[in-house]
């Protein structure tokens, strides 16, 4: 191993600007480390009499994870949270500053931060994110090096409380970091009703390496999101180096997307394209491929879809982007703004969601609705099988109504009715790994104070489904 390599790959003395250890995790476990294990995290004070090893997190609330004295790099963080509200993941934000800077170098919504949008629980396998027990494992293998100090803070920005936020953050301090290493950055951004022109994943300025993308996408309309192409304006060039050839081809897919995961790109959200209110997750990780620029990085994305009665067969977009650029830079980075609020972040109104219970159902045949968690489960007999619920509108007006529909590995295809009439296309639930999605869009309606009437009804099942069953959590009304 040459003396470029050995200085890249090993940390010793954090050199390193790469993880050796994801790039070789056994070939270089025999060399010497030159560094002190740490560890900050949720253990009880009392650790050799409790167990308790968690904190709650009133609402508006930020604590501290991590308060530590360099030089030292972050090699692994792990989150594991319950939390009675729905979309928890974007209602909590995840902040991180290196050597005592006030605007933070990472900062973004928990489950955003960890290759997740919408506020969803979902499973993830790649290379630096791995998301296990159906959503709720989150662990990251980012390395954050840091010269004088690091503070990670965590702050509720929910209306209830956090039960129970359990954390552990493994750390190396060592004697002496690089001249030359970078700081880890990651930064969120978002914009509603996508405007003309491309949308901005990162204006940097400085020297550093690009180094991944989370995008996630609500459609505002039906048919395909992904015809827009990427473009990297590298150093303040007007013609930009790298130029893509369509968003699936971006992340590494091809011919549409459907769900999956992998060490460098993957799609683990994908609801389709059938629908206004489908929703979207993608990552693509530069791990291998890093853009590297000196002085600055402009990112950009197309936001384009087909339109069969348009010139030339494609038109732009108006739906709800969200995206974390991820990136090292060696010198202070420019101020980013302040972070959406959380009714912007989640596309509904936080003061108009109703939670549904057993004495909200008004009928139910052939099978049996009981409840589990926050959410009315049906264990259906099979096709024909329905659920009826009742919510209430208080005030007249015009609302977006939307509705919580976990799915799951023994879930079925179920129509929905409003006040007995259908509405869209049938929703299909199955899915391998159980997750809880954000508010499924169901339409736009004129709505008059009075009780409303939710029908779901089983029309079958995917072959790969165990069963028939449904999950209904809430409604989500959103005035328009």
């Amino acid at each position: 191993m040459n003396k470029m390599l050995t200085s890249l790959l090993l940390w010793a003395g954090f050199a390193a600007a790469l993880s050796a250890q994801d790039l070789a995790p056994l070939s270089l476990l025999d060399q010497a480390r030159d560094y002190r294990s740490q560890r900050a995290s949720s253990s009880a004070a009392d650790w050799q009499k409790s167990n308790d090893d968690r904190i709650p997190v009133a609402p508006g609330q930020t604590v501290t994870l991590l308060d530590a004295a360099g030089p030292g790099r972050i090699a692994h963080i792990w989150f594991t949270i319950a939390a009675g509200e729905r979309n928890y993941p974007r209602r909590s934000t995840l902040r991180m500053y290196w050597d005592g800077e006030s605007d933070p170098s990472v900062e973004a919504p928990l489950g955003d931060f960890f290759a997740i949008g919408h506020g969803m629980d979902v499973e993830l396998n790649s290379m630096p994110v791995r998301i296990t027990s159906e959503g709720r494992a989150r662990n990251c293998y980012w390395p954050m090096p840091f010269r004088k100090s690091a503070r990670i803070t965590f702050t509720n920005d929910g209306k209830e409380p956090i039960r129970s936020l359990y954390y552990q953050i493994d750390w190396q301090k060592g004697n002496s970091l690089a001249a030359d290493a970078p700081y880890f950055h990651a930064r969120y951004r978002q914009e509603n009703a996508l405007k003309a022109g491309r949308y901005l994943v990162l204006d940097a300025a400085g020297k550093g390496h690009y180094v991944g993308t989370v995008l996630s996408v609500r459609a505002n309309a039906s048919s395909w999101i992904g015809e827009g192409d990427d473009f990297f304006f590298i150093d303040g060039e007007a013609e930009p180096s790298l130029r893509g050839t369509g968003t699936e081809d971006y992340v590494g897919d091809a011919w549409g997307f459907r769900r999956f995961d992998g060490p460098y790109y993957g799609v683990p959200v994908w609801e389709g394209s059938a629908e206004a209110g489908c929703l979207t997750t993608y990552y693509r990780w530069h791990i291998p491929d890093p853009i590297v620029f000196r002085q600055s990085l402009r990112f950009e994305l197309e936001h384009t879809g087909p339109f069969s009665n348009v010139a030339g067969g494609y038109v732009e977009r108006q739906d709800d982007y969200a995206s974390v650029a991820f990136w090292y830079q060696t010198e202070p980075h420019k101020p980013f703004g302040a972070m959406p609020p959380v009714e912007d972040r989640l596309y509904y109104s936080l003061d108009n969601v109703q939670e549904l219970n057993l004495a909200s159902v008004l009928s139910q045949q052939a099978g049996q609705a009981r409840m589990s968690g926050n959410s009315v489960y049906f264990a259906a007999d099979g096709p024909g099988s329905l659920l009826e619920v009742e919510f209430t509108v208080k005030k007249e007006g015009t609302y977006q109504l939307a509705v919580f529909l976990p799915m799951g590995p023994e879930f079925g295809n179920y129509q929905v009715y409003l006040n007995g009439e259908p509405q869209g296309t049938p929703r299909m639930l199955y899915s391998a790994a159980a997750y809880s999605p954000a508010a499924r869009v169901i339409g736009t309606y004129p709505l008059s104070p009075r009780k409303y009437r939710l029908r779901l009804q089983c029309l079958g099942k995917s072959p790969l489904s165990r069963g028939f069953d449904l999950a209904l959590g809430a409604v989500a009304l959103t005035p328009r």
